[in-house]
């Protein structure tokens, strides 16, 4: 199970066994669970459908922190093993994508999308200190009563101008205790190659900072609206025993598109850094 994050009041993260996890004997055992055969049918199927099959494409060729398309995963994870592997230069993160995933380079605009939602942003922050310094003697509640809508407004223009920039993508986080690290990434690994999650995942390598700071793993979707694909993300990671249905904490998603504007717990704007929690997303609502 992973523990909860980036979400306002996230703070419990799990101490979980498997500090000596060895990939030798997880991969020895993984070919005989009921998932791994069912993604293996499900390769059989689409190598013998009439369609052309799309190429393999890997956004992380050539770079050495991800894994490569003649690598083998259980190669992959050897080499960077993210318990061990120190954050750098080259290797700030560790990634490894969906060979077959329909996501491919888009027309995403980055710089536009970031240059006009900052200029949404400011607007809000006028409205804001406009509100605050009008409302001064009334109580905190009364103010907040206010800005809610406006901030309401402010996210809905925000996703709507990644969606008009082809910034679509987003993730599901997990916080493994770094001694379950390796295990739940191996994990994601094999999963995100076998067609079974989403786009693409990354782990946060060691930073450093000692065996009480959680790592991150990322697990991509391609767009945050797609509310099926991104509900089938989650429900694969609860199969998969990453994601425990009957923790009220659960875990997040976030759009990709607020981790580059910075927004994230505590922001000046006040706007919530996750677009869906899990217990919200299991238990059929969205947020």
């Amino acid at each position: 199970m992973a523990a909860t994050g980036d979400s306002d009041d996230c703070a419990r993260l799990e101490e979980k066994v498997a500090r000596n996890f060895d990939p030798a004997t997880y991969w020895a055992i993984h070919a005989h669970q009921l998932h791994v055969i069912a993604a293996a049918s499900r390769e059989k199927s689409t190598a013998s459908s009439s369609s052309p099959s799309k190429p393999l494409y890997n956004p992380y060729e050539g770079h050495i922190s991800g894994r490569q398309l003649n690598e083998s995963v259980v190669d992959f994870l050897k080499r960077l093993p993210p318990l061990t592997t120190s954050v750098s230069h080259q290797h700030p993160w560790i990634y490894i994508a969906n060979p077959h995933a329909s996501s491919r380079p888009t027309d995403r605009d980055t710089a536009s999308f970031k240059n006009v939602a900052e200029m949404l942003l400011e607007d809000f922050m006028k409205q804001k200190d406009a509100i605050e310094k009008a409302m001064m003697e009334k109580a905190k509640g009364s103010i907040t009563k206010k800005l809610t809508p406006l901030r309401k407004a402010l996210e809905q223009k925000l996703l709507a101008l990644a969606k008009e920039y082809y910034f679509t993508s987003g993730k599901w986080m997990l916080f493994p205790s770094p001694d379950d690290v390796n295990r739940q990434w191996a994990i994601v690994a094999e999963a995100t190659v076998n067609r079974e999650l989403g786009t693409a995942a990354k782990v946060a390598p060691d930073d450093g900072k000692g065996d009480r700071v959680p790592r991150l793993i990322c697990v991509y979707t391609k767009d945050f609206s797609d509310m099926e694909d991104v509900r089938r993300v989650l429900d694969r990671l609860v199969e998969l025993g990453l994601v425990n249905k009957a923790d009220q904490r659960g875990i997040h998603y976030k759009a990709d598109a607020f981790t580059e504007l910075g927004i994230n717990s505590g922001n000046e704007w006040g706007l919530k850094p996750s677009l869906y929690a899990s217990k919200d997303v299991l238990g059929g609502g969205k947020k």
